[in-house]
């Protein structure tokens, strides 16, 4: 399929390689991660600094992942009328106005900006997507889907360590823009390893027509059907407990903040590492469903276990958040991988976008639910305990699909 997609645009100069690809995709994916929780980083600073409270960044990542949510639903038609690479070039450029308007310290521009970051972040995935799959193997779509994901973390990572360290010797302003230097620096990359596509002969729906198109094949396919619902159910868990995992070990297990923070930063690394690793799982057993599956029922058994996270021994509890880690983070690259494998011949680009509108959806609704069983019961591992389901489900309908699949 990568092939006969490859060859509905011809190359302007020799095709890209898998490496060149995979290493702008990967580091393109860095950035965006990092442009989206810069703010997060240096929350307290900058708040005191607008003489604002710190849990107003709460809003901003949100604006941030809804702006996402509506450019995925449109970017795959974007990706069929501009071809990827230049919709990868938008998508830089909006992470670095993004950064200098939030660099500005004016609430208006930083809403601006915040919309902006999240316009990038949701066109980055079905263009890099759409280039991925005209040079990656069939038996190595998984290892390179999870590679390129394994980004996400990474930039969080990334984002975590830099600004709060770059804050310390300048200002919080500045700081921001040295951190625009970055898709900069990405674009220039970009342009060096992929010439953009020329301009598309054959006619583009309009964006609402696109969107149409997509769920309407996605809800056709029981396949993509499937992963629209994982993406949904996992993305759940995955920001969840990423969001709530210092205040658990904090409220429920009378963690100081600062020990709780280093479990949480193992968590993300192993995040990292889980990506590359069910990668390569789902390419050895030949099954991107089966892993899926696999994951949920992970995920469900260690949501259940996070009930009794008091009862447990401190040793337990951190290896318990470093498996959720590596368990809910890791499950992204296999779903892309999955997506891309069953979605119409040219159309990749156009199906992801359409697909990851139900993982913006469970990034948006996944920690506000949870928040609001805690305050029904006053208990963290409650939330969890009902938060397994996702998992359980999960488990199900992949399983199904894998089925469906045969």
């Amino acid at each position: 399929m990568s092939d006969l997609v490859a060859e509905q645009v011809p190359p302007t100069h020799p095709a890209s390689s898998l490496a060149q690809t995979l290493i702008a995709a990967t580091l393109i994916q860095i950035v965006a991660t990092a442009s989206v929780l810069a703010l997060t980083a240096i929350a307290p600073t900058v708040a005191a600094d607008l003489d604002i409270g710190a849990y107003w960044i709460g809003y901003q990542i949100s604006l941030i992942y809804a702006s996402g949510m509506f450019s995925s639903a449109v970017a795959g038609t974007l990706v069929q009328r501009f071809g990827p690479v230049k919709i990868e070039q938008i998508a830089l450029t909006c992470f670095v106005i993004g950064f200098a308007g939030i660099a500005t310290a004016n609430i208006l521009l930083i809403i601006l900006a915040s919309l902006l970051i999240g316009i990038g972040y949701g066109l980055n995935n079905p263009a890099s997507s759409e280039m991925l799959s005209r040079v990656t193997p069939q038996n190595r779509r998984n290892i390179v889907f999870s590679l390129k994901q394994s980004g996400v973390p990474l930039g969080g990572i990334l984002a975590s360590f830099a600004f709060p360290f770059l804050s310390r010797y300048v200002d919080w302003h500045v700081a921001l823009l040295i951190g625009a230097v970055a898709p900069l620096l990405t674009m220039g990359l970009l342009a060096m390893t992929h010439a953009a596509e020329p301009k598309m002969q054959k006619k583009v729906p309009s964006l609402l027509r696109g969107l149409i198109d997509e769920q309407s094949t996605i809800w056709r396919n029981p396949r993509l059907r499937a992963l629209s619902c994982l993406g949904f159910a996992y993305s759940a868990m995955q920001l969840s407990v990423s969001a709530f995992a210092v205040v658990t070990l904090v409220h429920d297990a009378g963690w100081s903040l600062l020990a709780a923070g280093s479990v949480a930063a193992a968590m993300q690394f192993a995040g990292a590492f889980g990506r590359i690793f069910w990668g390569v799982v789902a390419d050895r057993i030949g099954g991107g469903y089966i892993t899926l599956s696999l994951l949920g029922l992970l995920g469900g058994v260690g949501y259940v276990l996070l009930y009794w996270l008091p009862e447990l021994p401190v040793m337990a509890q951190v290896a318990l958040f470093v498996a959720m880690g590596a368990v809910t983070i890791g499950w992204n690259g296999v779903l892309l991988a999955e997506v891309a494998h069953n979605a119409p011949e040219g159309r990749v680009g156009a199906i992801t976008g359409g697909v990851l509108v139900y993982t913006f959806i469970g990034v948006i609704v996944g920690p506000s639910s949870f928040a609001s069983v805690y305050a029904i019961s006053g208990h963290y591992g409650t939330s969890f305990l009902i938060f397994s389901l996702f998992g359980f489900a999960g488990m199900i309908i992949a399983w199904h699909a894998n089925a469906t699949r045969h």
